[in-house]
């Protein structure tokens, strides 16, 4: 029995360690970063945010008050058999990260859906894929990027399920477990974020369920590097909301690769790299 255990446990980290190595050269996790440099230098794509930013501000400051009036001491209490005496600054940061992803999620589903749709198709607009664009909205004429945007004809953005924070409180506990547990969750939540971030692509794409699948499976280490990478930006405290929106701009400029034929599963961005250097 025990040989059979530890068989499978080297088996295990052998597909972590592959999944790993491929996920570091697919280069995907290069996007998130190209998202913010490509969000600051096109103020048109400044508009879908700054129209949200009151309400979700709103939203933001009220769930950190209630998670810190109502969780913080019950989990500053478990943490002080794991953490010691830094079980309050422990506390106080998984707190934040509670808060920060609640805030993310329900922000997503009932504040910014539509924003985030137009940001996708801006960014897709702007990189000359407005055929692509056309399959899921009216396009009008003009030199404004998010001008161009006319009445959406498809809306794709799924709607936050009980599903999706049943899997992330049962994920939640790994962040009781210093260091090691926490980037447990954050790449099993990077894992689960994406291929969302690619719905637009796939709805515009008009692809089936197979369709989708055949291109998630082929793309898996690339999607969690991406996942991973954007996770860890929309955990960051108030800034989350930022981030919200340079990451549907990373992953816009992702499909736009995609379409151009920039990229493939083995390499997701040969010239990311090349072009991430020309741009220092």
């Amino acid at each position: 029995m025990a040989d059979k255990v530890k068989e499978v446990a080297i088996e295990e980290v052998g597909n972590i360690k592959v999944q790993t190595i491929k996920a570091a050269r697919s280069a995907a996790y290069l996007y998130p970063i190209r998202g913010i440099a490509y969000f600051i230098s096109h103020h048109s794509l400044w508009k879908p945010l700054t129209s949200k930013l009151a309400p979700t501000f709103t939203l933001g400051i009220g769930i950190t008050t209630f998670m810190f009036l109502f969780t913080y001491l019950p989990q500053m209490a478990v943490m002080a058999f794991t953490s010691g005496p830094l079980a309050a600054i422990s506390a106080a940061l998984l707190v934040l990260s509670e808060s920060s992803t609640l805030f993310t999620i329900l922000s997503k589903t009932f504040l910014i859906e539509d924003a985030l749709v137009d940001t996708f198709d801006g960014v897709l607009v702007s990189k000359n894929t407005t055929d692509l664009v056309s399959e899921g909205r009216q396009i009008k004429g003009g030199s404004d990027i998010m001008g161009k945007l006319g009445k959406l004809t498809k809306k794709p953005f799924q709607k936050f399920t009980p599903k999706a924070l049943i899997r992330y409180l049962i994920y939640l506990p790994l962040n009781f477990i210093p260091v090691v547990g926490t980037v447990i969750f954050v790449v099993l939540q990077g894992k689960r974020a994406e291929p969302a971030a690619h719905t637009r692509y796939f709805q515009l794409k008009e692809w089936n369920s197979n369709q989708k699948q055949k291109h998630i499976e082929e793309y898996k280490a690339a999607y969690t590097s991406f996942g991973v990478a954007a996770v860890l930006l929309e955990l960051v405290p108030v800034a989350s909301i930022l981030f919200a929106f340079t990451n549907t701009v990373g992953a816009a400029l992702w499909a736009a690769d995609m379409e151009k034929g920039n990229v493939t599963a083995r390499g997701t961005a040969p010239k990311l790299k090349e072009q991430a250097r020309k741009a220092e």
